[in-house]
């Protein structure tokens, strides 16, 4: 059995004689991406491709100095790490694929390659949204309750969480990937986008595409809000703690505690919930609109996180002058 039988099992791919009988039903998949605008993809691959290198530089210098300043092995700086590996392999997951797909005539892509974009987009996309709710409950924990947080939030229950927060993030792609993947594709092979996006590959789906995309949009959703409920809630929180903090050196250490994290959050979270809660009469571009949420965003995250903090900038300092003093 071959590697590509064992992983339409897996996605419970029915009918899979039919699959195999009939190869122009399930050999490929085209991507049209930024085929609709071809007087400017040469300019549209230089603009996201210079993105994706500062966006991977970013979230590898937050990784590095994490990993090499001892200083910043706390709680904090251990889920922005995490934070930034799994944006990392978030990107990953995409923007090669489109960066090759705008220089490239074929931008052809297997059914089993399209089924495992799908899967690591969705997993990876849902792990940092749930770090990034880890993250609201740590400056919880540290603003309103600083006295029990050094035994409430260890560097070991950290790692547990982040652990959590993976193995929730693909238990819950892998279900909405096999949903979509469990029956066969009839339709014209074209995903009109530039990944493999689940509202758009759904729509080529032989079964009840419309019931498919309504329980798989259900799923994202209610993760999305979910999630998103618990930030705010946290954050009601936190803003009710620091009002009640009598000295304004203490509350606006405090609210610069909080400012990098609230900022990603709401622009993850408005970029995300324009794709996920857009209605699908509305109409509109899909490719353009998951633009903001898969390029962009990863682009401002270490941006925002680095910018504005002493730690990173001091850990950059010190990290900066060790190599400094080993080349002399």
């Amino acid at each position: 059995m071959t590697l590509e039988m064992l992983i339409c099992c897996f996605f419970q791919i029915s009918d899979i004689q039919t699959i195999w009988i009939n190869q122009t039903i399930l050999k490929e998949f085209i991507l049209v991406g930024f085929s609709l605008y071809p007087d400017i993809q040469a300019f549209i691959f230089v603009v996201f491709l210079c993105l994706y290198i500062f966006t991977l530089i970013g979230n590898m210098a937050i990784m590095g100095l994490t990993w090499v300043d001892t200083a910043l092995h706390t709680p904090m700086y251990l889920l922005l790490s995490a934070l930034s590996f799994s944006e990392t392999c978030y990107t990953m997951s995409i923007i090669p694929k489109m960066l090759a797909d705008l220089l490239a005539k074929n931008r052809s892509i297997s059914v089993v390659g399209c089924g495992l974009q799908m899967c690591f987009f969705l997993g990876l996309g849902g792990t940092h949204t749930v770090i990034f709710t880890l993250m609201g409950y740590d400056h919880f924990l540290a603003i309103c309750n600083p006295l029990r947080y050094s035994l409430l939030m260890t560097n070991t229950v950290c790692g547990q969480l982040v652990a959590s927060a993976w193995a929730g993030g693909f238990l819950v792609s892998l279900i909405e990937t096999s949903l979509i993947f469990r029956g066969v594709f009839c339709n014209p092979n074209l995903v009109k986008h530039f990944f493999c996006h689940m509202r758009a590959v759904v729509k080529l789906s032989c079964l009840d595409s419309d019931f498919t995309e309504f329980i798989v949009t259900v799923i994202s959703v209610s993760g999305l809000l979910g999630t998103f409920l618990l930030i705010s809630l946290t954050y009601i929180f936190i803003l009710s703690t620091i009002l009640k903090i009598p000295s304004a050196e203490g509350k606006q250490k405090a609210f610069s505690t909080c400012a990098s994290h609230l900022t990603v959050v709401i622009i993850h979270f408005g970029f995300a919930s324009i794709v996920y809660l857009k209605p699908e009469a509305s109409g509109g571009d899909d490719t353009l609109i998951a633009i903001p949420y898969t390029v962009i965003t990863p682009f401002l995250s270490p941006l925002i996180f680095t910018l504005r903090n002493k730690d990173m900038k001091n850990a950059f300092r010190r990290v900066l002058g060790k190599l400094v003093a080993l080349n002399k």
